[in-house]
């Protein structure tokens, strides 16, 4: 090709710094020790099926009468709030005084393929939130939505408005339908009926090779050339290994649920409408006057801006705050400037609105 010049010289050294640097991958993942996420010691207070809520006690005295509920997605567990120790969204608010219960929704097996969203709202997260109550001797609790949790979140205010003082949601889709949402273009070519009929139950490895196919390039091919410089070093490498254990730890979605969630929410923008159907009960989003602070990253790719600012007019809340951090769908929990802004900005949020 020309004014392509090759130095072969350069890539023979660059090529032997490559192979350097997977020996001394190789060498630190043999020296590594466990690799775990979720560290922040917690009690078991509640089950229900596969259902667990567990507490986490502040540091010091509790500066919140009513304490935080963290809702989160049902695909990959929410460990990404408690990454490590030093990157924990978590450890923080309990360094702030706040009390947090969190739902891990565990892992669906055959036997769940017709768990539907009913199950997953009206049982499950308002159980959740009943036993929140009785555990912190309150009425209510702050129901902290995140991502798909916090569409769900939304449709359990607007069903059961008494049971929630205050409203988070973050990087949660509220209009499914903006020319920017890719997740939701691709959705809407999934014929979510025959998936359920041919999985049962949706595997979770699917969904992750789904997310990883929006960019293909950083997700793929730049991360896996970037590996060995990843692992090279102990510290990194346990910092990059606990985020992988972390994305490849995906529960298969129950069946049911996946198509309620795909044929309402993504393909007929049903929630922004009012016609989400949870149960016999129809969800209208304006029966929610909460307080609500919105939290999304000006760099997601899977719930782009736009999809939650729709929140900002969907409801009838008069005491409604958005909160802008520029990272991504995840880094907006775990990178330095998530870790930085956030837990301030939500220990504030509460503390004005206890």
């Amino acid at each position: 090709m020309k004014g392509l010049e090759l130095n072969p010289e350069r890539i023979r050294e660059e090529l032997s710094a490559f192979q350097q640097r997977l020996q001394q991958s190789y060498q630190t993942l043999r020296e590594l020790g466990t690799v775990d996420v979720g560290q922040t010691p917690r009690q078991l207070i509640f089950e229900n099926d596969k259902t667990r809520l567990f507490y986490y006690a502040p540091e010091g005295a509790s500066t919140l009468q009513t304490p935080v509920l963290i809702c989160y997605a049902l695909v990959n567990r929410p460990w990404i709030v408690d990454l490590q120790p030093d990157r924990s969204l978590l450890r923080e608010l309990l360094g702030r005084g706040i009390p947090v219960y969190l739902i891990d929704w565990g892992t669906p097996d055959a036997g769940d393929r017709f768990l539907d969203l009913n199950d997953y709202i009206n049982d499950y997260l308002d159980s959740c939130v009943q036993a929140c109550c009785r555990h912190a001797g309150c009425a209510q609790v702050n129901l902290a939505g995140i991502c798909q949790g916090g569409s769900f979140s939304l449709c359990y205010t607007a069903l059961h408005p008494q049971r929630v003082k205050n409203l988070i949601t973050l990087v949660t889709p509220v209009d499914f339908h903006t020319p920017d949402f890719t997740l939701s273009h691709l959705a809407l070519k999934v014929d979510a009926a025959l998936a359920v009929k041919t999985y049962g139950n949706i595997p979770g490895e699917l969904l992750n090779d789904t997310y990883n196919s929006l960019m293909p390039m950083r997700l793929g091919v730049q991360k896996n050339l970037g590996m060995p410089a990843q692992l090279a070093d102990p510290q990194k490498a346990m910092n990059f290994l606990r985020m992988e254990r972390w994305i490849q730890d995906s529960p298969d979605q129950a069946g049911e649920a996946f198509r309620q969630f795909i044929e309402q929410f993504f393909q007929q923008n049903l929630l922004l409408k009012g016609e989400v159907k949870i149960g016999a009960a129809q969800v209208d989003l304006k029966r929610i006057g909460q307080p609500i602070l919105n939290v999304y990253a000006l760099q997601d790719h899977l719930v782009p801006p736009s999809s939650s600012r729709a929140l900002k007019d969907a409801t009838a809340s008069r005491d409604y705050q958005e909160l802008t951090v520029n990272a991504g769908h995840i880094g907006i929990f775990v990178s330095s400037r998530g870790l930085k802004l956030l837990p301030d900005a939500i220990a504030d949020w509460l503390k004005q609105h206890d």
